[in-house]
């Protein structure tokens, strides 16, 4: 089922929680909100479920105007982040609690058929008969997806699926939804603030701030070319520099300059990941480095990370090999292999 959004908006006491947002999602395509708390993620969610309507603009599956269809008659699974499980009710009877529901309820032989057959995707085999609680939170969670499943829905929309799961176990349910998204082939839309979770699900990412949308791409794609000082930040470790543009060319740190996008002019900042520069060892001011001091070095199972202070008193960590033999206290400079430039005037 293709989603589109168009022009969606939503208030909460004259606040803007979602403003303006416009997106498509293709048939069979696994799409991550992501951006920090109070981005509108949530709520575009629930918009898209019918638990909330918009104040303004459309939501249409495939070629319907859905924006005022009731939650029940869109054709959606949603999944809560506190799997919202029936605790009196075993496994099986909280799978099935949606068909035995719903208007047009299937003969029970079908239901027994369907929930046997959501515990064995669900890798959930032989536990139909247990209560929640006798069950991990994993498998909670994999009981709230097989009950969003069994109504066959078209859209299947999760709200922080594995936010109150332990580390451990929500890399294993990541891989596990993915296998499971591939085989079902259901468009699907999840909420997160985990970066590496949406990087690692979805076939692409929706970076929301402040109710609208900096940026949409591939993992890939989001991670080389963020579009905004605000995805560059928010994805991964990042450090910034002070720099000034002119003529197409960023003067990083006073020393170090740099392309930059001809559309800038005036005070800018570089920003860096710890796998875009280079320490070079000695004392220099040669403008090929930012001069800097290193201040820690921390070791790791098969690499370093160095971390110096720069001569504009900023501190940037860099990734380095085992081999590298640096040391707290020793003097040298900072070469920019690769750094995005952004006009450090605010756009809004």
């Amino acid at each position: 089922m293709r989603i589109r959004l168009d022009g969606v908006g939503k208030r909460f006491d004259g606040v803007h929680a979602v403003r303006d947002v416009s997106l498509e999602i293709a048939s069979g395509e696994l799409v991550a909100l992501l951006g920090p708390s109070g981005s509108g993620k949530t709520t575009l969610l629930r918009m898209v479920a019918g638990l909330a309507f918009p104040d303004a603009g459309r939501i249409l599956f495939g070629d319907v105007d859905a924006t005022d269809i009731p939650v029940r008659d869109r054709g959606v699974g949603f999944v809560f982040q506190h799997y919202a499980l029936f605790p009196h009710m075993k496994v099986a009877d909280n799978i099935a609690f949606g068909m035995r529901a719903a208007r047009d309820r299937r003969p029970e032989a079908e239901v027994v058929a369907r929930v046997e057959e959501l515990l064995s995707l669900m890798q959930l085999d032989g536990l139909g008969g247990r209560f929640p609680a006798q069950l991990s939170g994993g498998q909670r969670q994999r009981v709230a997806l097989a009950r969003a499943l069994a109504v066959d829905p078209q859209v299947l929309l999760l709200d922080e699926p594995f936010g109150a799961l332990d580390a451990n176990v929500r890399r294993e349910l990541r891989r596990w939804l993915r296998e499971m998204h591939e085989r079902l082939g259901i468009t699907t839309l999840f909420v997160t603030h985990d970066q590496e979770e949406a990087l690692d699900l979805a076939d692409r990412v929706v970076i929301l701030d402040h109710g609208r949308i900096e940026q949409v791409g591939a993992p890939r794609e989001l991670c080389r070319e963020p579009a905004s000082a605000f995805v560059m930040t928010f994805l991964g470790d990042t450090h910034r520099l002070p720099a000034s543009v002119a003529a197409g060319v960023a003067t990083v740190a006073g020393h170090v300059r740099h392309p930059a996008p001809g559309v800038l002019d005036g005070p800018a900042w570089a920003f860096v990941r710890p796998a875009d520069v280079a320490w070079r060892s000695g004392a220099r001011d040669d403008g090929d480095a930012v001069p800097a001091r290193l201040v820690r070095v921390l070791d790791r199972p098969g690499s370093r990370r160095l971390v110096a202070r720069t001569v504009t008193g900023d501190e940037i960590e860099l990734d380095v090999g085992p081999e590298n033999e640096a040391e707290a206290g020793d003097h040298g400079g900072i070469s920019l292999l690769r750094a995005r430039i952004f006009s450090a005037v605010p756009d809004r």
